[in-house]
């Protein structure tokens, strides 16, 4: 057997020699790892942008979650609107939008069977007209919607519900513009039919947006001062934090890759300057908010003084319901009271 020299025995130099050499070998192995990871984020994130349009359209809109699943929005009969008749219109070219119109319950039996045209000609009877205007996620088949559709009719209203550009079976892919020149399309359509018919409109969520929006449209472009407006669930996106693009970070720290790959949604910014229109709106609003609301009441109580600074307190009502009652969000059209609330608005237009 071989006898083991001196020099075959390592020294505490050489071990830890040793120690270091391994401690680099590693040190060095996770650089490489790191910068390769780096590499491979800066390389696939500008392509990742470019794909992420509709997906930031999603983050805000979410448009493509249509609830409820599975139903034809053809027939609106199977969401118990037996007096609603099913219609598209083209907003701008290349723009389908599905809407239901829903006349006075008290025509129901007469509206058995009825086509389009009776429908139509139905909104000069004299009787409001409403325009609702919903959130962001879903259809105008949700519950609640359906269930303000039928608290308007009961009241002897007609109700026209559109779903925006990219939601429901409408075709096409929102922004905020484009959500303004489908509910302007729509407004300017019932106008020529409804005579001297008052016309509402009734936003609720994201809606309160575009109907602020719209009535400003309208108000730049021809005078326009709508005949009245119901805020329900009102955002005021001002003083609320709006979601970020899940990529905002990668501009701020690569400042230059914005000239080679435009920020996604630079073209679709989402702005919703509901205070700034309420600063000029002079139709009679109503603002309708539960205590409860994820979206806070401070919030729209905000937005409510802002109102009635630039118009005055006759003419601008807040109305809230307890956070006892559960109403959340979406649903208001419970409260018994909510008929005789309406009624008045109504009334004082």
């Amino acid at each position: 057997m071989r006898q083991r020299t001196k020099k075959d025995v390592p020294t505490s130099a050489q071990a830890t020699a040793e120690v270091r050499r391994k401690h680099k070998t590693a040190e060095s192995r996770w650089m490489k790892s790191r910068l390769f990871a780096l590499f491979v984020i800066l390389a696939l994130v500008p392509f990742t942008l470019i794909m992420a349009r509709g997906l930031f359209q999603h983050v805000v809109y979410k448009h493509r979650i249509s609830v409820p699943f599975f139903v034809d929005l053809s027939q609106p009969a199977d969401f118990s609107l037996n007096h609603t008749i099913n219609m598209y219109f083209t907003s701008e070219e290349g723009i389908s939008l599905g809407v239901w119109h829903t006349v006075p319950e008290s025509k129901w039996r007469e509206a058995q069977g009825k086509n389009l045209a009776w429908y139509q000609n139905t909104l000069s009877d004299g009787n409001p007209v409403f325009i609702y205007l919903h959130g962001n996620t879903g259809t105008r088949a949700a519950t609640h919607r359906v269930g303000v559709t039928k608290v308007l009719s009961a009241l002897g209203y007609h109700v026209l519900v559109p779903d925006y550009r990219g939601f429901g079976d409408s075709s096409g892919e929102p922004t905020e513009a484009g959500l303004t020149t489908d509910a302007l399309h729509l407004y300017k359509w019932v106008k020529e039919r409804s005579g001297s018919s008052l016309v509402v409109f009734w936003g609720h969520s994201l809606g309160t947006a575009v109907s602020t929006n719209t009535a400003i449209k309208l108000l730049d472009q021809a005078g326009t001062v709508l005949d009245g407006v119901i805020l329900e669930g009102t955002v005021n996106a001002a003083k609320e934090k709006l979601t970020c693009h899940v990529f905002s970070w990668y501009y701020w720290t690569f400042p230059g890759w914005g000239y080679f790959f435009p920020e996604p949604w630079a073209e679709n910014k989402v702005v919703l300057p509901t205070e700034e229109n309420l600063r000029r709106i002079r139709s009679p609003l109503l603002f309708l908010h539960a205590e409860d609301d994820p979206v806070h009441i401070h919030s729209a109580q905000q937005l409510y003084e802002v109102a009635v600074s630039t118009q005055n307190a006759e003419r601008v009502k807040f109305v809230s319901f307890e956070g006892a009652l559960g109403y959340l969000h979406n649903g208001l059209y419970k409260d018994a009271r909510l008929p005789d609330i309406i009624k008045k608005f109504v009334s004082s237009l």
